[in-house]
Order: C-alpha cells, then structure tokens, then sequence
C-alpha cells in the first residue's frame, strides 16, 4: 500500500519543500542581514565573556563557603553540607573552571530570557489576542528537538559561545513566558479591583499587585529557565560554546567512560545545586505570602 501512494506523496512532497524553503530563508538572511546578527552577535558575546570573566575571577575557596552557607540559610544544614561536599568533589576531580564556563553560560542565558520573556509573558496575560499568537510560538520553541537550533545559529553567528548562548535562549525562554502569563491571570479578580478602587493605574497595579502576587509562579518559570538552560548548554557544546559540555562530548568521542561520568556527575551537582536555591526563592515567598 505505501509503495502505491509513494508517487503521490513525492509529489505531495515537491509542492511543499518546507525544507528548501527554510534553506533559502536562511540564505537570505545571511545574504541580507549579515550587519545586523553580527551586532547581535558581539553584544550577546560581550555579555557572555564579561560574566564568565567575573566567575572565573573569583576563586573556588570563596565560592564554595559562600554557596554552601547560602544553601544553609535558605534549605537548612543538610543542603549546605551537600553543597560543601558536591563543590569540593568538583574542585578535587577537576571541573571547577569548566563547571564556572557552564555556571556563566547557562547565567547569561537565563538573564537574557528573563529580559525578553517576563515583559512578553506580562503582554500575554494583558492581550488574549497576542496569547493566540505567541501560544503556538512557544509550544514551537519548546518541542522543537534542541539539536535542530544549533544549526541555523551556527550559520548566523559562527562558532563559540555566541550561537550556544542563542540557541540556549531559544530553547530556554517557553517556560518564563508561560508561567509569567499563567501566574498574572491567576491573580484574584477581587485583588485586581481592590487596586483599581484605591487608583492605581495600569503600571501601579501590575509592579504592586499582580507581580507580587504571582511571584511564586513566576520564580517557577525562573527555575524551569535555569534548568533547561543548563540542559541546552551541554548540547550547546558541539557548536563550541565550551564547558562541561566539551567534556561529555569528548567522552562519547571517545568512548572514556571514566570522563564521562565524572563530568555528567559535575553537570548533575550544579543542576540540584541550582534547582533547589531558585526554587526555595519561589517557596519562601508563597510562605510569607499565605
């Protein structure tokens, strides 16, 4: 049977080259647009090169003390031996300046999705017209497997951090739009015109009522940024966006399954070290809240 519609579907498939189409769009980019990515480009690498300098500055032996007592202040004395300990392990094993190259790569790109995905995901819950519009965006964004954006980043940008920290974005920014928009229109109804009864205007009532209000969910969506982040940085190593990732690529290169392990066990702590500081954030304010 599929022999039969195999003419059909070719021919189905020549009246819509989806991929040709992007090929050419690409294309015309780069044929047209070459001044503009590259001004994108050197502020997204001034960016990225100044907070990774600042990190790589600043030496482990004040870092680790300094994030174990923070895990200690903000989840207890287990959690802050935990951090002293994965830190250490990090440092001893030999991936301190990769995990701080990781550390700053996923940082720089979860600041630029918080720039541009909290003002969009507030115009989101203001508009219902542009929440239509952006909806299917997003679910683009975040189902599109994440290989697939190295590829036309690598094209606009070249090598290294810069189309890393681009596709990172990318892939990264969904959650933040959608848990911004999500906790605003959660906000009580009642709350909403409580503020409007006192005369707040428009902006007085989103930075002193809805904000704050829906700041737990919003610091969710940080915490969903940070992680997926962090997840898309590795991947992001085949493009030369450098770290751990090019640890864990040269073990499958070469088959070290020792490499491997002790790099992915770096990239495991960071991320349990991260997810849980971002989401105690978000819980201890939903506390003081209730």
């Amino acid at each position: 049977m599929s022999e039969l519609l195999r003419p059909a579907i070719d021919a189905l498939h020549d009246l819509l080259p989806l991929g040709r189409w992007v090929n050419l769009g690409v294309k015309f980019l780069l044929d047209h647009g070459a001044t503009f990515f590259d001004s994108i480009g050197t502020l997204v690498e001034g960016f990225a090169q100044w907070i990774e300098e600042g990190m790589l500055a600043v030496p482990f032996w004040l870092v680790i003390p300094a994030v174990a007592v923070l895990g200690w202040r903000r989840l207890g004395p287990g959690f802050g031996v935990f951090v002293l300990l994965s830190l250490t392990l990090i440092v001893v094993t030999g991936f301190w300046p990769q995990t701080m190259v990781t550390l700053s790569l996923t940082l720089s790109a979860t600041l630029i999705s918080l720039f541009f995905g909290i003002p969009l995901g507030v115009w989101c819950a203001r508009n219902d017209r542009v929440n239509a519009c952006v909806r299917p965006v997003l679910d683009f964004m975040q189902t599109m497997p994440a290989f697939v954006y190295l590829i036309p980043a690598a094209m606009l940008f070249g090598l290294g951090r810069v189309p890393g920290t681009v596709a990172t974005v990318i892939f990264a920014m969904p959650p933040m739009v959608r848990l911004t928009s999500l906790g605003i229109r959660q906000v009580n109804v009642e709350q909403v015109e409580a503020g409007n009864a006192f005369g707040c205007t428009a902006t007085q009532l989103l930075f002193k009522v809805q904000l704050p209000i829906a700041l737990p969910t919003i610091m969710a969506g940080v915490n969903q940024t940070i992680m997926m982040a962090l997840s898309m940085v590795i991947i992001a190593s085949m493009v030369g966006a450098g770290g751990l990732g090019n640890d864990v690529l040269a073990s499958i290169q070469r088959l070290d399954i020792g490499l491997g392990f002790e790099s992915g066990l770096a990239v495991v702590l960071l991320a349990i070290i991260l997810d849980r500081l971002t989401e105690s954030f978000g819980v201890a304010h939903q506390d003081r809240a209730n």
